[in-house]
């Protein structure tokens, strides 16, 4: 999967400079990619997907500093693995939506409740190089 300036930037607020659509990591500085990993039983994933295309979304979008999010799917027999990765200007965004333990999972209700298990923490990772 490759992800786009117009994907991180969908305001069209990258500014970095890029040749041949790379991108250094000096120009994404502070760039943060926020990673989770939770699994459904095959008969509640497209609730969890659901839950993640309204909800999830909507409390995304309200963060200052919130540049985008994908949602992975695969099925791994009775379960759906879901990764789902968030993009953020830097780590104050990421608590503007986590809040100051930024890498404890947050889970609404919904969620909770079409998932079987999930991962507790949440990886962070600083975009070092883009491809375009």
């Amino acid at each position: 999967m490759v992800i786009t300036d117009k994907e991180l930037f969908p305001r069209g607020e990258s500014g970095g400079k890029s040749v041949a659509g790379v991108t250094a990591s000096g120009d994404n500085e502070g760039m943060i990619a926020r990673i989770w990993r939770g699994w459904a039983p095959q008969t509640r994933a497209d609730d969890y997907q659901r839950h993640y295309e309204t909800d999830v979304s909507d409390h995304l979008k309200a963060v200052c500093g919130f540049r985008g999010a994908q949602l992975l799917r695969r099925d791994e027999g009775t379960e759906v693995v879901f990764t789902s990765i968030t993009w953020f200007t830097d780590l104050a965004a990421v608590r503007g939506f986590a809040g100051d333990d930024y890498e404890l999972a947050l889970v609404e209700d919904a969620g909770q409740a079409a998932l079987s298990r999930w991962d507790e923490r949440v990886a962070h990772h600083e975009v070092a190089v883009q491809v375009s």
